[in-house]
């Protein structure tokens, strides 16, 4: 529980500095298409260990992946359906037999269709949802931190002694 507290404080803390909106909105995206595949496969773990290896907002990343995976159960029909069309393809049998039997491509659990559906889904989005964070995350900057930093109360709180006191130990110890 804490760790998902750090990691909200994390994400509130990038939302409201200067730099990292790239970084946001690619987590967020990686965060979306981990949401929409199973956690325990084979495509999960490498989404998670891209997360893990590349500069990304991880905080960003891990509760967009709560959150999509959440909305996934309500989308797990429409998977099913566009699952099941991909899979029962004729053209695309042979293909399917042959990645089933290789060593590692059936941890991919690509032959159910509500896991074939889900991971189109947040393969063929993933793009587009990036520009959509990006766009979601300077508007966010430009429209509410703006006017918010601009109010009586933040001017206040930035004024107390315990303000200044956790800027310094932030800038110590981060």
């Amino acid at each position: 529980m804490t760790y998902i507290l750090k990691e909200i404080f994390k994400l509130i803390k990038i939302l409201n500095s200067e730099n990292g909106t790239n970084q946001i909105a690619f987590g967020l995206t990686l965060g979306f298409v981990l949401g929409f595949s199973p956690f325990l496969s084979l495509q999960g773990l490498l989404i998670l260990l891209l997360i893990l290896i590349i500069r990304v907002q991880a905080g960003a990343a891990f509760l967009s992946a709560f959150f999509f995976s959440l909305v996934a159960y309500l989308l797990d029909p429409m998977f099913h359906a566009i699952g099941e069309s991909i899979l029962m393809m004729e053209a695309l049998s042979g293909i399917f037999t042959t990645l089933y039997n290789m060593p590692l491509i059936p941890f991919t659990r690509f032959n159910n269709t509500i896991v074939m559906g889900g991971g189109i889904f947040g393969i063929v989005l993933a793009p587009i949802m990036y520009y959509v964070f990006k766009f979601l995350v300077s508007k966010y900057r430009k429209a509410i931190l703006e006017r918010f930093q601009q109010t009586k109360f933040w001017k206040a709180v930035k004024a107390t002694s315990f303000y200044k006191w956790y800027m310094k130990y932030d800038e110590y110890f981060g």
